[in-house]
């Protein structure tokens, strides 16, 4: 948590300096100008790239594979346009660079790795082990040998429940 919050106030302290000394470079005038141009211009690249990710998406669900990577990269394509979004010059190049696919590449993978090697403290990943087979065993074909067993029908409390057949001598 003290990681968060010390991100949360240095963060805009470093985009306010940065600002500032842009700013007395060029100008008010230019930097705001500048600002906005970096905004409206990653604005487009996000719904460029956003647009790809989603077709990439789309491709992998279609082929029956789990789209693990795809969903990786539209997640860290929100995030560049959030990045984008944020008025300044460092949050601007971060989501400049991760619009980029060989940045996107370099973070999905590490971020992979702390995640499921336990890197991050409190964030746990859950049935990743049984993913796989839930997947295939949705997506498989007729007559095709699934992993999966059989489902039980469960109540909103997650109870087994066993459904008795009407009878008329009530």
């Amino acid at each position: 948590m003290p990681v968060l919050i010390t991100i949360l106030i240095v963060v805009p302290l470093a985009e306010l300096f940065v600002i500032i000394q842009v700013g007395s470079l060029i100008g008010a005038i230019p930097t705001i100008a500048l600002l906005l141009l970096f905004s409206i211009s990653g604005g487009w690249l996000v719904r460029r790239e956003g647009r790809a990710a989603w077709s990439r998406l789309n491709v992998a669900i279609s082929a029956g594979k789990v789209p693990a990577r795809e969903t990786a990269d539209g997640v860290l394509v929100v995030v560049a346009g959030a990045l984008l979004l944020t008025p300044g010059f460092l949050t601007d190049a971060c989501g400049i660079l991760l619009l980029l696919p060989a940045v996107r590449k370099v973070v999905r993978v590490f971020g992979l790795r702390r995640i499921v090697g336990g890197g991050w403290p409190g964030f746990v990943v859950v049935g990743a082990s049984t993913a796989g087979s839930a997947w295939s065993g949705r997506n498989s074909h007729k007559g095709e040998n699934t992993a999966v067993p059989p489902q039980r029908s469960y109540d909103v409390d997650g109870v087994a429940v066993d459904v008795d057949p009407p009878t008329l001598d009530r």
